[in-house]
């Protein structure tokens, strides 16, 4: 009696659930990242766009400012031109009355003074010609000077417009940014309470069996609880324990929402040594194995699209000793509750 309360008698492990836990921040902080890098390549995708809009917006406006510069330039110098036309116009006039009254002073200048009369008359007619046509040169370069602004400020609005839809896009992104972090907490925090329970069910579903044990956040069967030495094929004393884990698996499949996305992964681990018989390799050894424990766990109506079957060979040693129980260590199947 005292040897079985010895053995009844086992201590409280708390490191699954504290790998539990890292393990799900792990999840958290990579997801976040994700999240985070995605973001700044669709911001900085945005930004780029809009940088070369602005930069075409620049282009177009330094191109219409030297032309107002030329247009102005151009202005100023006709209106200079038609000053000097008022200008001679004047002095025209002027040489013109002080002509006639010259002529009314004598009547022998009168011929000659009627004759530069005359041909001043026509000066000033062509002076005056040409003060008209500065005139509409000057008026056609206004009109073109205020077409010229109303392109500058529809191109301003523009470039407002352009830079509040880059606000709007920005506040958008952080916005969905922080519904997508809290939904990705709930998703972790719901994902992480149904593996506790599911962990906690396993544990006491196998408590008896001294070769099931837990290695962070697995279950890790010995392969010879579930298979014969180099084979494949499920052993009939293998059976019992897969149909408990089955039942665990559909109560699971029937608790977690279905828009939680997750598997158990099956995988499969051998020892250094060289395979022998049917399967020339470690990694088919393994492969067939995880495929044999999962073909088993649909047959049991776990459904298939839960189940995910992955073998390793034996590159992920748990003991690098070459050891016999260092061999048997290694030779395992681990099962893993995780996201898809």
């Amino acid at each position: 009696m005292a040897l079985s309360a010895r053995r009844r008698y086992r201590p409280v492990d708390y490191w699954p659930g504290f790998v539990d836990a890292l393990s799900t921040l792990l999840l958290v902080i990579i997801f976040l990242l994700t999240v985070f890098m995605v973001a700044q390549f669709l911001l900085g995708r945005e930004v780029s766009g809009k940088d070369t809009a602005l930069q075409r917006l620049n282009a177009q406006i330094a191109e219409l400012t030297e032309l107002l510069a030329l247009e102005r330039s151009t202005g100023r110098a006709s209106k200079d031109e038609a000053a000097s036309l008022m200008a001679s116009l004047q002095a025209a006039e002027s040489e013109r009355d002080r002509l006639r009254a010259e002529a009314q002073s004598g009547a022998s200048r009168a011929d000659a003074a009627g004759g530069q009369v005359a041909e001043l008359q026509g000066s000033l007619e062509r002076e005056r010609d040409l003060s008209a046509r500065a005139r509409s040169q000057v008026e056609l370069l206004n009109q073109q000077i205020s077409a010229l602004r109303r392109q500058i400020a529809a191109l301003e609005d523009a470039l407002n417009a352009s830079e509040n839809r880059d606000r709007e896009s920005q506040a958008k992104i952080a916005d969905l940014g922080s519904r997508l972090n809290v939904a990705l907490a709930q998703r972790v925090q719901e994902l992480a309470r149904y593996r506790s329970d599911f962990f906690g069910r396993l544990r006491q579903i196998l408590a008896d069996r001294p070769d099931v044990r837990v290695v962070g956040d697995r279950f890790v069967f010995q392969s010879e609880v579930l298979f014969d030495v180099g084979q494949a094929q499920l052993n009939d004393a293998a059976k019992p324990e897969l149909d408990k884990l089955a039942s665990a698996l559909n109560e699971l499949n029937r608790d977690i929402p279905g828009d939680i996305n997750w598997v158990m992964r099956v995988d499969g681990h051998t020892d250094i040594r060289p395979t022998r018989g049917a399967y020339p390799s470690n990694w088919l050894l393994s492969s067939a194995r995880a495929i044999a424990v999962v073909e088993y766990l649909v047959s049991k109506g776990v459904p298939p699209q839960r189940l995910l079957a992955a073998g390793f060979g034996e590159f992920q040693p748990l003991d690098t000793a070459t050891t016999e129980d260092a061999y048997r260590r290694n030779r395992r199947i681990e099962l893993k509750l995780t996201e898809r």
